[in-house]
Parts: C-alpha cells; structure tokens; sequence
C-alpha cells in the first residue's frame, strides 16, 4: 500500500497543468458549496434578528383582543387587563434566564398638511432598549444620524431618513398629526423633529415616528398600561421557558408569542427545503465540474493504465493508484476551496453585503434589513471539505474500474 501511495504522490508532481486543473476545480466547486450556504444562512438569520428586535422581542405578551384586531394597533386593548408596568416587570424579571422586559406601543397616526399621510407611532422607553439591543442592525447602532433621541416625556419625537426625505421634514419641524386613544377619542398632537434616524429596515425608517413611551401613554389615556411587552432572554433558545413561565403568570387572556411562532419566521423556515434544494443544485453542478475533470484526467491516460498493466500490476493495484492521486489533488483542493471560502465568509460576516443592489430593493412588507452578514461556520468548512474529497474519490472509482479492466495491448493502442 505504501509503494502505491508513493507511486499517486509522484503522478501528481509529473504533469503541473494536469495537476492545478484538478485542484482549481475541486476548489471551485468546495468554494461555492460553503459561500452558498452560508448566504442562505445570513439572510435567515437576518431576518429572524429583526423580527427579534423591532417585532416580538425573545418573548411578546399582548391581550387576546388585541392579537385578533392586530392590523389596526388598537390602543384600547393594553396587555393583562391594564395592570401597570412595574407590575408586569417586577414579575418578569423573577424568571430564570431574563435579560431585559421592555414596554411598547405601537399606533397608527394620520398626519396633517403633509404629502405623506399616515405612519405609525412607536412609543418605547428608549435607553432601555437601546441597552438591550442595536437599532442599526448593520452599522451594530443605536442608528441615529442626526440630532438626538426625545427626551422622557417631551413633546418631541424622531423619524427615519425615508421619510424626512418623502416629507421634507427637518430637525426642528413640527409633525400635526391626530390618533384614536384608549378612550376612543381623537388625539391631536404635533411633536417637534429632534433627530433622524436610518435603521436600515425600510419599513421603520419610512412609516415610523418614534417617541417616549411615557409620552405616548399620557396622549393615548393608557396611565400606566401598555399594549405590548417585549422580552430578552439572555439567549434566544431560552424563549421557551420564559414564555412557559409568563402562559402560567398571566392566564388565558394574554397571549404570549416567541419569536419562533412569527409569520415570516415562520415561512422562512417552511421555505428552507427550497434553500436546500438550491444549495444542492450548486452541489450538483459543482459534483459535475470534479467528474468531468477527473474523467478527463483518467481517459488521457489510458496508455499509461495499459503499461501499469504490462508490467505486471493488479487491477486491483492500479484503481487503488489512481485513487490515491484523486484524494491528494481532492485534499489540496479542498483546502483551497475551505480556504478562500472560509476567509470570505469570515470577512464578509464583518462587512456586510448590500441586499438591495442584488435584489433592487424594495422589500418593505419584509423584515428584512437592506444588507446580509454572511455566516461564518467551522462546521460548514468542514463539511466543504469532506463534499470536495468524498465526490472526488467516488468520481475516480468508476472510470478507473473501467479502464483498469481494459486489455494492456488495448490500452496501449489508444
């Protein structure tokens, strides 16, 4: 075994552009199997943080009635019958594995004198989410780019980059806008502009003006209540025992959604056969790139598997020849391919990439943020390198087998 080995390793080394051909292909083919499918893993994952952070939390509790006329943000549905915040917090933040409980309110708001006509108002205690997470989820911000956050309880608020630029709206202007409160009453109010922000999530940084919560609460006649309650968990795998925990707290007349129960999470997992099954035609095409080389390679050399032959070698010996030829040109390129794949990946879980000239934009229903952060995963190296190595050896075993069981007068003619 050892004399063939040496023999494959000497093979390599006798024809140099034979040689680079085979390791470019394996390596191409690997490079692309692990940039694939870490694309693929980015963009879930970049969905499933949004949804995260501006949507459910790890953890939202809202009331039944609310749930069932979500599309409207009713204010006169606040969370466990109205029980006041501190309350809810308080027994919250008593289970295990609870990082931040977050109040929020979200509404709809009709502006006035503007080309734009409606938005939605976004009440939160602001320095406690931005303690709990990043608002830029690209740029790893709080996402201001200009002027600041509203102060507790002023009369002020701030509005995505989209809209001050489809609005004209500037720091210093004020907003006339009108809602519907808890009481069912109209609620004209018209905050001053105190900054801009540019979250990176179109539907935010158009439709959304983002005010103080303790501001928001006084204008919807909410007292102390609120509509929503996020919470963090210290890992997002921890959400099933903190809702677990809030179900048996507060009763059947909330309800209390993880972050996994959320339509577009959940459609993009229903979609991750499709994923695969695009990951598997790169793999397929990438398999076909290895076996056309390594046909190619055998098929040039059939007069020298008759001379191996002629000289008193095995079938047996010389199959196992050129299989050890394919292993070692397989490993080299897939070391190149888990190399270079492995550093793009690396580099480009850092610098994201712009989703919107790939895909022209536009993806406003979605939450989805304008750029992907690839994943990088030593397992999925791994895994490339192993695809590269494993196609390549079953590539060489089929047409060697072939052609080691030509006569050695035959092979010798061609």
């Amino acid at each position: 075994m050892s004399m063939l080995v040496r023999i494959a390793y000497r093979n390599i080394r006798r024809n140099a552009r034979r040689t680079v051909l085979c390791i470019v292909a394996v390596g191409i083919a690997v490079f692309f199997s692990i940039f694939m499918q870490s694309m693929i893993d980015g963009m879930t994952a970049g969905i499933e943080k949004v949804v995260q952070v501006f949507d459910t939390g790890h953890v939202m509790m809202t009331s039944k009635d609310y749930v069932a006329e979500k599309e409207y943000y009713p204010a006169y549905y606040p969370v466990a019958d109205g029980m006041a915040f501190a309350e809810i917090e308080a027994a919250v933040k008593a289970i295990p594995h609870v990082k931040a409980v977050l109040p929020r309110i979200m509404v709809f708001a009709t502006l006035q004198d503007s080309t734009k006509k409606h938005a939605l108002l976004w009440g939160i205690s602001i320095e406690d989410e931005k303690k709990a997470h990043d608002f830029n989820l690209t740029k790893k911000s709080d996402g201001l780019i200009a002027g600041r956050y509203p102060e507790p309880g002023a009369n002020e608020c701030i509005i995505g980059a989209a809209m001050a630029q489809k609005t004209g709206l500037q720091i210093g202007d004020r907003i006339p806008l009108k809602t519907v409160s808890a009481q069912f009453s109209d609620k004209m109010w018209n905050p001053q502009v105190t900054g801009i922000f540019t979250f990176d999530y179109l539907r935010y940084d158009e439709d959304v003006i983002l005010v103080s919560i303790d501001r928001l609460q006084r204008l919807l006649v909410l007292g102390d209540a609120v509509q929503q309650v996020a919470v963090f968990a210290e890992r997002p795998q921890d959400s099933g025992v903190v809702a677990a925990a809030m179900a048996g707290m507060f009763g059947e007349d909330n309800v209390i959604e993880r972050w996994e129960d959320n339509y577009f999470v959940a459609v993009m997992r229903s979609f991750l056969p499709l994923y695969t099954l695009i990951y598997l035609v790169f793999v397929v095409v990438a398999s076909f790139l290895i076996i056309n080389t390594v046909l190619m390679i055998i098929h040039e050399r059939i007069k020298e598997i008759g001379m191996m032959g002629s000289l008193g070698m095995t079938r047996r010996e010389i199959v196992s020849v050129f299989f050890y030829e394919a292993l070692f040109l397989a490993a080299l390129g897939s070391l190149a391919g888990c190399f270079v794949g492995g550093l793009s990946t690396f580099i480009l879980s850092f610098f994201p990439v712009d989703f919107n000239v790939m895909t022209g934009g536009g993806f406003k229903e979605m939450p989805m943020t304008g750029t992907i952060f690839m994943t990088f995963s030593p397992p999925m190296i791994v895994q490339g390198f192993f695809f590269g190595v494993i196609v390549a050896g079953i590539c060489t075993l089929i047409p060697s087998l072939k052609s080691a069981f030509i006569e050695p007068v035959e092979a010798l003619r061609r």
